[in-house]
């Protein structure tokens, strides 16, 4: 069984879009795969470079889609490309992307916030991303409780 996955102290915006990435990719898969494909995924998307990746193109996708080194699932490759535009507005909007996290009172707030505005993202992905960036989440029991009671 996996742990809770290692937090990081993101250092730059392109820490934030690989690690929103790999909970976009992680979700419905076994992390194990994407886990085991994710230097594939940092060489294909150019180090996580938000302004390359949000300005691929329709053709630059499709090779993308045809990458044997990462998972190859259009839609999150879109959803990807997408987030890094969206990341980079919020990034500038807010004076960094941090700030932007922290914009919204809490964690409640910030998730219902970033399920409007990204792709792909839900509760599980979403609880993921903060949790690994170092920003503030519920205790992982309690979350755990409160989410699969919505479930039932």
């Amino acid at each position: 069984m996996q742990g809770p996955p290692e937090r990081i102290a993101p250092q730059s915006l392109a820490d934030y879009l690989e690690a929103l990435t790999k909970a976009v990719f992680d979700a419905g898969l076994s992390w194990r795969v994407v886990e085991s494909k994710w230097p594939g995924f940092v060489e294909a998307f150019h180090g996580f470079d938000p302004a390359w990746v949000a300005g691929l193109t329709p053709p630059e996708i499709e090779t993308l889609e045809q990458d044997r080194r990462i998972v190859r699932n259009r839609a999150k490759i879109e959803a990807t490309v997408s987030n890094a535009a969206t990341m980079m507005e919020l990034d500038a909007e807010h004076g960094g992307f941090r700030g932007y996290l922290r914009s919204h009172g809490g964690y409640e707030a910030t998730v219902a916030d970033m399920k409007r505005r990204f792709r792909y993202v839900g509760d599980s992905s979403l609880y993921h991303f903060l949790y690994v960036v170092g920003e503030p989440t519920p205790e992982h029991e309690a979350w755990m409780a409160q989410h699969s009671a919505h479930r039932r």
